[in-house]
């Protein structure tokens, strides 16, 4: 079996923030966190509510930071890999994990893990989307100082669209080869 979690410092620290964490606000956390997973750009929680987080949880705020991030991630491998539930488990009690809080990962993961996976295959990771492709084939016979000349050229255009953008192409690309570069 492959790790999807490495045990770097970074997770070790995180680690050892999230066992100390009372397992009921532990299960709230990581559920708020695997809702809003999929969507780009939006925080999981507002300043405000960090804030009371903190608070709650008895963190300062890089050390809230670390938490939510780390548990992000967690479930980001997880989606990733496509994890079953239980090997998610075992490889969090791998890096030191406690049974209970593997079992939070585990449990959400098994719930509201396969409509995450879905959500996130309609998600598209590049920032332009590949709209349409046209193309274009020149063969010039002749000019003014040749009078039998055989020059080919081919024109690709390329269409793309923000994924922001639903109505018509931000912008085209063209690429054009002459004829060392074309097979003639």
């Amino acid at each position: 079996m492959t790790s999807i979690i490495k045990e770097t410092q970074s997770i070790k620290e995180a680690v050892t923030l999230i066992n100390a964490i009372d397992v009921n606000k532990f299960s709230r956390l990581i559920s708020r966190i695997i809702q809003k997973l999929h969507l780009k750009g939006e925080r999981t929680f507002s300043e405000e509510e960090e804030e009371k987080l903190q608070a709650a949880l008895s963190l300062d705020k890089n050390a809230l930071n670390l938490v939510l991030e780390t548990s992000a991630f967690i479930l980001e491998q997880a989606v990733y890999h496509n994890v079953k539930p239980a090997s998610l488990q075992q490889q969090l009690e791998m890096v030191h994990l406690t049974l209970e809080k593997a079992e939070v990962f585990s449990q959400t993961w098994a719930t509201a893990g396969p409509e995450l996976v879905e959500k996130q295959k309609l998600n598209v990771f590049a920032p332009k989307k590949l709209e349409y492709v046209g193309w274009q084939l020149n063969l010039q016979m002749a000019q003014s100082s040749q009078a039998r000349l055989k020059s080919p050229s081919a024109v690709l255009q390329l269409g793309l669209r923000s994924e922001n953008s639903e109505v018509k192409p931000d912008g085209t690309i063209f690429v054009q080869w002459q004829r060392q570069k074309l097979k003639c």
